[in-house]
């Protein structure tokens, strides 16, 4: 047996509902760190969703012998996705937030 399960304590990495993703701390932010945080995922939300809609346009475009413009690939991709991204990721954040703040009152 381990160290670590003797003691009791778990090497497990903790989980998204615990506060935690990928292990980082969520939980732990200030509000002006969740704020770029959730910036911030909001922003390579819509770059990923545009480079993924323009990929996309490229394909059809070769496919299909059309002329479709790739200003719509972050009009009505990117722009999208990526505040949806953006609005999702400060309600998560800004609840976490919240909580924490009124665990210490």
């Amino acid at each position: 047996m381990t160290q670590a399960s003797q003691s009791g304590t778990s090497t497990t990495p903790r989980a998204l509902g615990g506060g935690y993703l990928f292990g980082v701390p969520l939980g732990d932010l200030g509000w002006f760190s969740s704020l770029i945080m959730g910036t911030a995922i909001g922003f390579v939300a819509f770059f990923a969703a545009t480079f993924c809609g323009i990929i996309g346009i490229l394909i059809y475009n070769s496919a299909t012998h059309h002329a479709m413009d790739f200003t719509l690939s972050y009009r009505r991709i990117g722009l999208p996705v990526g505040l949806v991204v953006l609005v999702l990721a400060l309600g998560y954040l800004g609840t976490l937030w919240v909580r924490r703040q009124l665990r210490r009152a």
